[in-house]
Formats: C-alpha cells, structure tokens, sequence
C-alpha cells in the first residue's frame, strides 16, 4: 500500500468552534492535527492587538486550547501544526513552553518566523501598513518537524502549508516534487477551512443527514500526493464529492492555484466518492511556483460609523427620500464616502410589523474620527420627530471606529527571511525555490457549446446548481457546479459572464471574469471590485461575500427539460 499520513484540522479561523482540538484528538485516529488561524481580516486584528501590547499579535484562542488537549496530543503522540503565531510566533512558541511547564509536561516547541516585513515594507516598495506579511510556504514547517519538534507554530504561511509541511517531512519530498506538493496543497486547501469541506455552508445542505454539529474533516495524505478527505466517525455532516467539490471552488481565481513552494493545477483535479464519508483526490499536477510572493497589507484607513433606519408600512421609497435628503442637509461638510442602502424586507399586507418593515442603512467613513462620530449619528437620531412616519432606528447613537484597509502586495521570493527556529533554539535558514516560472493571470474562458434549443422551465439556477462563495480582498469568487453530464453541457454554455451580470446587478460596471473545472463540473466567477477595499472596511451587506453564491441560485433562468429530467426533477 501506499505510505499515508492522517492529518486533521481543528480550526478554520480564528473564532472557530473551541472544543474542536478536543474533538480531533479524543473521536479518532491521527498523526497531525492543524488549525488555520489567520484570515485577511485577523490580520488586522492583530495589528491593532501590537499596537496596544508590543508582545501581543498571536490567537490567544490556541493557548486556552492548548491548556485542555496538549497533554492528550502528547500522550497519543499527534503533532500540533498551525498559523496561530500570527505576528509574534515567537512569543506564542514561549507562551507554550511556559504552559507546558504548568502543565508539568515536556514538550519540543519550534516556529517559524520571516514572514513578517512590516520594518521593511517601505524599502520593498509596500508603503507604510500596519501589517506586512509574506505568505510563505511549508518547508520551514518541515524543517520543525525533520528536527523533532511535537508543535510547531507559524506566522503567515498559506493556509495549505500547514498541511503540507508533514507530509514533506514524512515522505521527504523534495522542492522537485512538484505533482506530490501540489497533492497536498489541494488536500490543504480542502480542509482549511474546517467544517466546510463536512456539509457546512454547502448549498445541498438538506441531503445531509445531520448537520447539527458537522465534525472537523481530515486527510489521509499519500506518498503519491493523493489524498482522501474523510472525518472521524460518529460524528455530524458528510464528506461526498458535493462537499469536497464545493471547497475546492472556495476563495480560488483561475485554475492555477499559485503558492511559495509549487503552483496547483486545480483543473485537473478529480474527485470521486471511495466510500461512506470518503473521497477520493486525484490527479492534481503541479507547475514550478511564480517568482514572487504574496505579501498580506493591512493599513487603517480612518474611522466608519452607520446607522439603519426602519422604514414601514406604505410610501418606502418616498421615506427613504426624505432620510437621505435630512441626513445630506445636516452632514454639511459631509463624510469623504456616504453609502446608502435599501433593503425592500418589507411585504404588502403584512401580518406582523416586521414583516411590512424595510431597513434603510447609511455607511459613513472620513479620516476625522469627530465627522463619523456623534456628528453622524447625532444628526440621524435628531430626526426622530422630524421625519417619516413610524421612525425608527435599530441602534443608539455612537462614536465612529477604526477600519483597516488590506491590499495584496507582491515580493521576490529571496526577500523574507524564510527560518526554522527549532526547539533548541537553532536557526535553520530555508532557502527560497531555485526553479520558478512567471505565470500571466489565466486568461477567463470563453462559454463552451450553445444554449440547447429544447423547452425549459422557468426556475431558479440553483435547482440544478451549487455554489460556494468567498472574499479575496475587494474581489469575490463565485464557484459554480452542477452534478450531471446534461447539467454541465447546459451550465458551461449558458452561464456567461453577461448573464453574471444581469442576474447580479451589483456587478454593474466591475470586471468579471470566468473560469471553467471540467473535472468538477464547475465555473468559478470572480469579479472585482465588489467587496471596495475589503472587509474591514466594506459598506456591503454582505462584506465578505459569504451569501453571494446562494443569491446567485436563487435567480430564475430558463432550465432544459433534460437537465431536470437528470436531477429528477422532470
């Protein structure tokens, strides 16, 4: 049989469920359970966390977890992996030393640390952020692991390189294997994002059995690269091919899947069911990695403040009129960005005053903390007698806080200073990769086929469809997959970029682009601009484009009989 290493993961963002290290360790066989700590978002968090304690900056969240289950993963001889060091891996590798000693354990604690560039963004030509960090790779991991080391904690590195980095250091894959890493990477890439890749956020949802309490995933990793995605058993959700497929179109562009140490072909990827709960991982080929990497910037880009006004009853349109009108008038000068909202909740003839109510929201940002603060909200509460029937607001009025901004920068890959600091204090510097290749941005596919000419119904796309959706920066994906031979022939020639358009008209005016994964049955849309400047500082409803995907399927689009006829819906 192929050699296989079993490795879990207990986190897929830093908030995730904290009794999940407990629930990996104690439900089940494994050899590494990792935990993705870091998204876009945490960055900025932590940045701020530094600002206020120099000494701060990791996930506190890991050591409260640590308390409980590291006696467990050292008694079952599991290694800990994870991205929690944040912006202080040294510190948070000290933190658990000091654990482990009130603890009355012996433990190998290593890091890794190099990512961070915020004392040299300027000299690379990355401004003055309050956070800068390379997204490095899983060799300095490996390195942790080759030296002994039972947990190893990181700063920035790709969200994959956690899972890479033991199966490098099991099967001792060198930068040359390129198929094997980028295997590892997808399986990474699958099981990141925690409970996503075991039914949750899947818009099959209701095929799943249980989904009350969906357990961690993790992948049985093989010499080879393959992997099979599973979870331990007795516990909730489901791992198929929709759950699998549906995270692998999560937070991607194109089909190449750029990283540090190797680029993942994601079109070639393969899928298939291998038993309850089990699913199959093949095929995935890898490319040489880009000469540059991926630097993470956060900067604070002033204050923000909003306010939501319930509207109800009759007239919506005309009272919301009137509010936008009031709060110009009284916001003189006004805010450097006003947003305005409308969101039509309300419904005709309704039986509950809820039902019959619309939200007006109004997002307000300006680099004056004074000019979104008690000036805006002062102002919108003032009309409380002066306005529309019925007004009302949904929160007091308050100050204006912070928001951060976050732009992708790009570095040579020779610039961090990539180490390994093992548990005895060593300094192991890990070389960048000798072989890169440039790669241009994939250009968007054109639709394959025509539009069948046979009759349709009239429903709405994700009858038929499913999709997962996600933030990257201003941008937001869309991945988009169908289940059957019918389905896929229809939904590559007819889910065009302009009918993106028409079915999501906040996409007006931004660039789309489109992406198709003939193994999956999938096309990935990407559109830029969507999010503004990020989440922290977004006005959307949506800010991370969590629902955008589920909005899609929820559009009316003319569906042939035989694709329904496929999905038993004829």
């Amino acid at each position: 049989m192929t050699e296989m290493i079993r490795v879990g993961n207990c986190s897929g963002f830093y908030g995730d469920r904290a009794s999940a290290m407990r629930e990996m360790l104690d439900g089940g066989d494994l050899d590494v359970l990792t935990g993705d700590y870091l998204a876009e978002l945490t960055m900025l968090i932590l940045g701020r966390d530094r600002m206020k304690d120099p000494t701060r900056g990791y996930a506190k969240t890991y050591l409260r977890q640590l308390e409980e289950c590291l006696g467990t993963a050292l008694d079952k001889g599991v290694t800990l992996v994870s991205n929690a060091g944040g912006l202080a891996p040294a510190r948070l590798a000290d933190e658990i030393r000091s654990l482990a000693d009130r603890l009355g354990l012996t433990v190998s604690v290593a890091h890794v640390e190099g990512d961070d560039l915020h004392d040299r963004a300027e000299e690379q030509g990355l401004g003055s952020p309050l956070t800068a960090n390379a997204y490095l790779g899983a060799f300095g991991v490996a390195a942790c692991l080759d030296a002994g080391a039972q947990v190893v904690v990181t700063g920035r590195v790709t969200d994959a390189s956690v899972v890479v980095a033991p199966a490098i250091s099991r099967f001792g894959w060198t930068r040359d294997h390129l198929d094997e890493l980028a295997g590892a990477v997808v399986a990474g890439h699958i099981i990141e994002c925690g409970t996503q890749a075991t039914g949750g956020n899947y818009s099959f949802f209701r095929e799943i059995e249980d989904l009350r309490r969906p357990g961690f995933p993790l992948a049985e990793i093989r010499s080879d690269g393959s992997s099979v995605i599973t979870k331990h058993e007795n516990t909730g959700g489901a791992v198929t091919v929709g759950t699998v497929t549906a995270q692998l179109m999560y937070e991607i562009t194109g089909p190449r899947y750029l990283g540090p140490d190797v680029t993942a072909r994601l079109d070639t990827v393969q899928v298939s069911q291998d038993g309850p709960d089990r699913v199959l991982v093949t095929g995935t080929r890898g490319e040489a990695p880009p000469p540059t990497l991926k630097v993470s910037r956060n900067t604070l880009g002033g204050f923000r403040n909003e306010m939501t006004f319930v509207l109800t009853g009759l007239d919506i349109e005309a009272k919301a009129d009137l509010v936008r009108t009031q709060m110009t008038e009284a916001l003189t000068p006004p805010p450097r960005d006003v947003d305005w909202t409308l969101a039509r909740t309300d419904h005709p003839d309704a039986g509950s005053e809820e039902a019959a109510s619309a939200l007006l929201r109004v997002v307000v940002r300006d680099a004056d903390p004074q000019r979104v603060g008690r000036v805006f909200s002062a102002a919108a509460v003032e009309l409380a007698l002066a306005s529309y029937p019925g007004f009302c607001v949904t929160t007091p009025p308050g100050q204006g806080s912070p928001y951060g901004v976050f732009e992708a920068g790009f570095v040579d890959q020779a610039v961090p200073r990539h180490v390994a600091v093992l548990a005895d204090g060593t300094r192991v510097d890990i070389a960048p990769p000798t072989v890169t290749t440039a790669v241009e941005a994939d250009p968007s596919d054109k639709p394959v086929g025509r539009p069948s000419a046979e009759p349709t119904r009239t429903l709405p796309l994700g009858t038929v469809a499913a999709a997962r959706s996600g933030d990257k920066g201003g941008s937001a994906n869309v991945g988009v997959w169908v289940r059957g031979d019918a389905a896929w022939a229809w939904l590559r020639s007819t889910l065009t970029t302009e009918l993106v358009t028409t079915l999501l008209p906040e996409t007006a005016g931004l660039r789309v682009h489109r992406y198709e994964f003939p193994h999956l049955r999938a096309v990935n849309i990407v559109i830029d601009g969507i999010l503004g400047e990020g989440v922290a500082s977004g006005a959307r409803f949506d800010p991370q484009a969590k629902g955008l995907g589920e909005w899609l399927r929820s559009r009316h689009v003319p569906i042939p009989e035989s694709v329904l006829a496929e999905s038993g819906l004829a």
